[in-house]
């Protein structure tokens, strides 16, 4: 699933098979692909002397953000998700679930389209859980895209508008809104095994 997100993500290739984007394949849109996505890696890195602000705009450095409009971004994130009072925390010495919310803010750094999470819930408590899903329904709710890879199959049931279940690294179904149920969904993951 991961290498899928990669592959998604543009930072692998596919061995077979292709990825596009609103009909064109990735490789071929270049930079311009990387203006419509976000992405949040299962684990991400960061230096650990960064504090929550200095780790943002480096991102927004690298991501070729205007400064000026990347100051307005960043104070707004840290104050959707909840973050301001940790902006001048090192991100080392913050809990799991204050990480991920870093991760989800430079993910969305960009203003992106299309927002690619692994795992953005993976090692945190359930009421970190609760929040990170809040954040991402909002996402949606702006018109976002997003692409999650979860092993939490009640929480994807309850937000998913699509649900593609994978089984060994094969696609072993897909089931829209409504269709599906969390016995259904086993069925389908051990249906590979």
């Amino acid at each position: 699933k991961t290498t899928l997100m990669r592959m998604i993500a543009g930072i692998l290739k596919p061995d077979k098979g292709r990825i596009t984007y609103d009909g064109m394949r990735i490789d071929s849109l270049g930079e311009a692909y990387r203006d419509i996505f976000g992405y949040l890696p299962q684990e991400f890195g960061f230096y650990p002397e960064f504090t929550v602000r200095d780790y943002l705009e480096y991102m927004a450095a690298l991501k070729g953000l205007k400064p000026g409009w990347s100051r307005r971004k960043i104070g707004e994130l840290l104050e959707t998700l909840t973050l301001e009072d940790v902006k001048n925390k090192k991100i080392v010495r913050l809990s799991g679930g204050m990480k991920r919310r870093v991760g989800i803010a430079q993910a969305v750094l960009g203003d992106p389209e299309v927002i690619i999470l692994d795992e953005p819930t993976r090692g945190i408590d359930v009421g970190a859980k609760y929040e990170i899903y809040c954040i991402i329904a909002d996402l949606a709710k702006q018109g976002k895209s997003i692409i999650m890879i979860s092993s939490e199959m009640p929480e994807l049931i309850g937000m998913s508008d699509r649900i593609v279940v994978m089984s060994n690294g094969e696609n072993a179904g897909e089931l829209s809104k409504g269709e599906y149920d969390q016995t259904h969904l086993l069925e389908m993951a051990s249906s590979k095994l």
